[in-house]
């Protein structure tokens, strides 16, 4: 038997950061979505977010990968959102997501990060949350200057 541990914050956000996620529904979203990755095998050991994104605190298991989890859990979560009628309009996730590994000394920290996220978003948007992260897990982002002349 594999003895794996590996865990890794997932974040994504509603399609164009529309504020979907009212209390009343990111309650319902955030359950649904728990039971759902339970019944799939997929261990989520913390989920919080707000209006507009959604944090995830996952441990992989030895058949995942982060591809298999975004479907199952991502896009079921979309079409449940959609069958329910949860919003007026159709609800639509983001296509891009932001995943990075946590080590085992950080998971406190993590947890009471994600656990923190409305009072977070008192005084930072998404956009500065998901650049800030970015910055921090050493990602770049490329700008098209189009061709030189």
């Amino acid at each position: 038997m594999p003895w794996v541990r590996v865990w890794l914050h997932f974040v994504w956000s509603t399609k164009n950061r529309h504020p979907y996620l009212t209390d009343e529904i990111r309650t319902k979203v955030f359950a649904h979505i728990r039971e759902n990755a339970r019944a799939k095998g997929i261990y989520i050991d913390f989920i919080n977010g707000w209006v507009d994104h959604v944090h995830r605190l996952i441990s992989l298991g030895t058949d995942q990968t982060i591809e298999k989890i975004i479907q199952l859990i991502k896009g079921e979560s979309s079409f449940w959102i959609n069958k329910n009628k949860l919003t007026k309009t159709k609800f639509e996730w983001q296509d891009e997501y932001f995943v990075v590994s946590v080590n085992e000394g950080s998971l406190d920290r993590v947890r009471n990060y994600i656990s923190k996220q409305e009072e977070h978003h008192k005084n930072v948007s998404f956009d500065e949350e998901f650049e800030n992260f970015l910055l921090r897990a050493g990602f770049q982002k490329f700008i098209d200057r189009g061709t030189l002349g």
